[in-house]
Protein backbone atom coordinates (compact mmCIF):
# COMPACT_ATOMS: atom_id res chain seq x y z
CA UNK A 1 0.00 0.00 0.00
CA UNK A 2 2.84 2.58 0.66
CA UNK A 3 5.19 3.49 -1.83
CA UNK A 4 9.20 3.78 -1.31
CA UNK A 5 8.26 7.73 -2.05
CA UNK A 6 5.61 9.30 0.44
CA UNK A 7 4.43 12.49 -0.59
CA UNK A 8 2.68 14.36 2.66
CA UNK A 9 2.05 18.15 2.13
CA UNK A 10 2.09 20.17 5.93
CA UNK A 11 0.99 23.91 6.25
CA UNK A 12 1.29 24.55 3.13
CA UNK A 13 4.49 22.60 2.35
CA UNK A 14 4.87 19.60 -0.36
CA UNK A 15 7.52 16.86 1.45
CA UNK A 16 8.46 13.64 0.06
CA UNK A 17 9.48 11.08 2.33
CA UNK A 18 12.10 8.01 1.30
CA UNK A 19 14.68 6.56 3.69
CA UNK A 20 13.10 9.10 6.63
CA UNK A 21 10.04 7.85 7.01
CA UNK A 22 10.47 7.58 10.72
CA UNK A 23 10.66 10.82 10.94
CA UNK A 24 7.36 11.59 9.87
CA UNK A 25 4.56 12.54 12.10
CA UNK A 26 1.12 12.76 9.96
CA UNK A 27 0.08 10.46 7.58
CA UNK A 28 -3.23 11.34 5.80
CA UNK A 29 -4.39 8.79 3.45
CA UNK A 30 -7.97 9.25 3.72
CA UNK A 31 -10.56 8.76 0.84
CA UNK A 32 -8.42 7.03 -1.76
CA UNK A 33 -8.78 3.80 -3.00
CA UNK A 34 -6.55 1.60 -0.87
CA UNK A 35 -6.82 -1.76 -0.70
CA UNK A 36 -5.19 -4.57 0.75
CA UNK A 37 -4.35 -4.64 4.91
CA UNK A 38 -2.42 -1.97 6.66
CA UNK A 39 1.29 -2.91 6.34
CA UNK A 40 2.92 -4.24 10.24
CA UNK A 41 5.85 -1.83 9.66
CA UNK A 42 3.78 1.04 9.93
CA UNK A 43 4.19 0.82 13.39
CA UNK A 44 8.19 1.37 12.95
CA UNK A 45 6.90 4.85 12.47
CA UNK A 46 7.38 6.13 16.29
CA UNK A 47 7.29 9.61 15.96
CA UNK A 48 3.96 9.30 14.45
CA UNK A 49 1.33 11.66 15.80
CA UNK A 50 -1.59 11.34 13.54
CA UNK A 51 -2.50 8.49 11.23
CA UNK A 52 -6.09 8.52 8.73
CA UNK A 53 -6.49 6.09 6.91
CA UNK A 54 -10.28 6.06 6.87
CA UNK A 55 -12.56 5.61 4.08
CA UNK A 56 -10.81 3.04 2.06
CA UNK A 57 -10.99 -0.43 1.23
CA UNK A 58 -8.54 -1.54 3.86
CA UNK A 59 -9.54 -5.74 4.81
CA UNK A 60 -7.69 -7.85 7.43
CA UNK A 61 -6.42 -6.74 10.72
CA UNK A 62 -5.27 -3.83 13.00
CA UNK A 63 -1.86 -4.59 13.49
CA UNK A 64 -0.93 -6.05 16.30
CA UNK A 65 1.76 -3.85 17.91
CA UNK A 66 -0.14 -0.60 16.89
CA UNK A 67 0.62 0.43 20.24
CA UNK A 68 4.27 0.73 19.41
CA UNK A 69 3.32 4.61 18.04
CA UNK A 70 3.01 5.86 21.50
CA UNK A 71 2.59 9.28 20.46
CA UNK A 72 0.21 8.71 18.37
CA UNK A 73 -2.52 11.42 19.36
CA UNK A 74 -5.31 11.02 16.13
CA UNK A 75 -5.93 7.61 14.75
CA UNK A 76 -8.71 7.37 12.49
CA UNK A 77 -9.04 3.71 10.38
CA UNK A 78 -12.92 4.00 9.87
CA UNK A 79 -14.99 2.87 6.76
CA UNK A 80 -12.77 0.33 6.07
CA UNK A 81 -13.80 -3.38 6.09
CA UNK A 82 -11.13 -4.06 8.77
CA UNK A 83 -11.87 -7.29 10.70
CA UNK A 84 -10.65 -9.21 13.94
CA UNK A 85 -10.44 -7.49 17.50
CA UNK A 86 -8.99 -4.50 18.61
CA UNK A 87 -5.42 -5.14 19.85
CA UNK A 88 -4.16 -4.64 23.40
CA UNK A 89 -1.55 -3.00 22.68
CA UNK A 90 -3.63 0.12 21.46
CA UNK A 91 -4.34 0.59 25.33
CA UNK A 92 -0.52 1.76 25.55
CA UNK A 93 -1.34 4.87 23.42
CA UNK A 94 -1.20 7.10 26.30
CA UNK A 95 -1.61 10.67 24.06
CA UNK A 96 -4.40 9.31 22.18
CA UNK A 97 -7.11 11.77 22.17
CA UNK A 98 -8.90 11.01 18.82
CA UNK A 99 -9.63 7.37 17.95
CA UNK A 100 -12.41 6.43 15.39
CA UNK A 101 -12.88 2.59 14.31
CA UNK A 102 -16.30 3.09 13.38
CA UNK A 103 -17.86 1.24 10.58
CA UNK A 104 -15.55 -2.02 10.01
CA UNK A 105 -15.89 -5.45 10.95
CA UNK A 106 -14.10 -5.76 14.15
CA UNK A 107 -15.21 -8.04 16.95
CA UNK A 108 -14.81 -8.96 20.14
CA UNK A 109 -14.51 -6.52 23.61
CA UNK A 110 -12.58 -3.50 23.36
CA UNK A 111 -9.44 -3.20 25.41
CA UNK A 112 -9.68 -1.50 28.68
CA UNK A 113 -7.66 1.73 29.35
CA UNK A 114 -8.22 5.52 30.68
CA UNK A 115 -8.69 6.87 26.61
CA UNK A 116 -10.24 3.55 25.31
CA UNK A 117 -13.05 3.59 27.16
CA UNK A 118 -13.51 7.69 27.18
CA UNK A 119 -14.39 7.40 23.79
CA UNK A 120 -17.80 8.54 22.76
CA UNK A 121 -20.00 5.16 21.52
CA UNK A 122 -20.37 6.55 17.97
CA UNK A 123 -15.84 5.69 17.83
CA UNK A 124 -16.76 2.28 17.61
CA UNK A 125 -20.29 2.05 16.30
CA UNK A 126 -20.89 -0.12 12.64
CA UNK A 127 -19.17 -3.19 14.30
CA UNK A 128 -19.58 -6.16 16.57
CA UNK A 129 -17.89 -5.01 19.64
CA UNK A 130 -18.45 -4.86 23.21
CA UNK A 131 -17.43 -4.11 26.96
CA UNK A 132 -17.02 -0.03 28.08
CA UNK A 133 -18.55 2.42 26.48
CA UNK A 134 -20.69 -0.04 24.53
CA UNK A 135 -22.52 -2.24 26.40
CA UNK A 136 -21.44 -5.83 28.52
CA UNK A 137 -20.58 -9.28 26.46
CA UNK A 138 -22.27 -12.89 26.70
CA UNK A 139 -21.07 -14.68 29.00
CA UNK A 140 -19.07 -11.62 31.22
CA UNK A 141 -22.20 -11.63 33.80
CA UNK A 142 -23.86 -9.01 31.95
CA UNK A 143 -26.19 -10.04 29.10
CA UNK A 144 -26.86 -8.36 25.55
CA UNK A 145 -26.20 -8.48 22.29
CA UNK A 146 -22.94 -7.80 21.03
CA UNK A 147 -23.89 -5.63 17.83
CA UNK A 148 -24.37 -2.63 19.30
CA UNK A 149 -26.00 0.75 18.45
CA UNK A 150 -25.30 0.99 14.90
CA UNK A 151 -28.01 -1.77 13.63
CA UNK A 152 -30.17 -0.24 16.55
CA UNK A 153 -31.68 -3.98 16.65
CA UNK A 154 -31.54 -5.74 19.60
CA UNK A 155 -33.21 -9.45 20.76
CA UNK A 156 -36.07 -9.36 22.93
CA UNK A 157 -35.58 -11.17 26.86
CA UNK A 158 -36.03 -14.86 26.52
CA UNK A 159 -39.35 -16.11 28.49
CA UNK A 160 -38.48 -18.13 31.85
CA UNK A 161 -40.74 -20.62 32.08
CA UNK A 162 -40.04 -21.75 35.20
CA UNK A 163 -41.71 -18.89 36.89
CA UNK A 164 -44.35 -18.44 34.40
CA UNK A 165 -45.79 -21.98 35.10
CA UNK A 166 -45.24 -21.62 39.07
CA UNK A 167 -47.43 -18.59 38.35
CA UNK A 168 -50.05 -20.59 36.71
CA UNK A 169 -50.08 -23.35 38.69
CA UNK A 170 -50.86 -20.72 41.75
CA UNK A 171 -53.64 -19.55 39.75
CA UNK A 172 -54.62 -22.60 38.98
CA UNK A 173 -54.63 -24.30 42.61
CA UNK A 174 -56.28 -21.48 43.84
CA UNK A 175 -59.83 -21.25 41.57
CA UNK A 176 -59.84 -25.22 41.83
CA UNK A 177 -59.82 -25.45 45.85
CA UNK A 178 -61.15 -21.49 46.41
CA UNK A 179 -63.01 -21.24 43.85
CA UNK A 180 -66.28 -23.45 44.58
CA UNK A 181 -66.41 -21.80 47.68
CA UNK A 182 -66.64 -18.24 46.35
CA UNK A 183 -69.42 -19.51 43.88
CA UNK A 184 -71.41 -22.02 45.89
CA UNK A 185 -73.26 -20.79 49.24
CA UNK A 186 -74.11 -24.39 50.54
CA UNK A 187 -70.33 -25.17 50.22
CA UNK A 188 -69.00 -22.52 51.94
CA UNK A 189 -71.43 -23.24 55.18
CA UNK A 190 -70.09 -26.76 54.91
CA UNK A 191 -66.54 -25.12 54.86
CA UNK A 192 -66.97 -23.28 57.40
CA UNK A 193 -68.52 -25.79 60.12
CA UNK A 194 -65.29 -28.24 59.00
CA UNK A 195 -63.08 -25.56 59.82
CA UNK A 196 -64.85 -24.75 63.03
CA UNK A 197 -64.77 -28.53 64.50
CA UNK A 198 -61.30 -29.19 63.50
CA UNK A 199 -60.56 -25.76 65.20
CA UNK A 200 -62.33 -27.16 68.68
CA UNK A 201 -60.84 -30.44 68.44
CA UNK A 202 -57.48 -28.82 68.52
CA UNK A 203 -58.32 -26.38 71.64
CA UNK A 204 -59.62 -29.09 73.35
CA UNK A 205 -56.25 -31.24 72.30
CA UNK A 206 -53.88 -28.04 73.53
CA UNK A 207 -56.27 -27.65 76.71
CA UNK A 208 -55.16 -31.39 78.13
CA UNK A 209 -51.70 -30.10 78.43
Amino acid sequence: MFMNLLPVVIKGQFLEYGNTLNLVRLVDLSRNNLSGEIPQEVVNLQALQTLNLSQNHLTGKIPKLIGAMILIETLDLSQNQLTGSIPESISGMTFLSHLNLSFNNLTGIIPTSTQLQSFNESCYAGNHLCGPPLKGCRGSGKETDVKNRAKGIGKGREINWFYVSMQLGFVTGFWCVLGPLVFNRRWRITYYRVLTELWWKVYDFVGKF
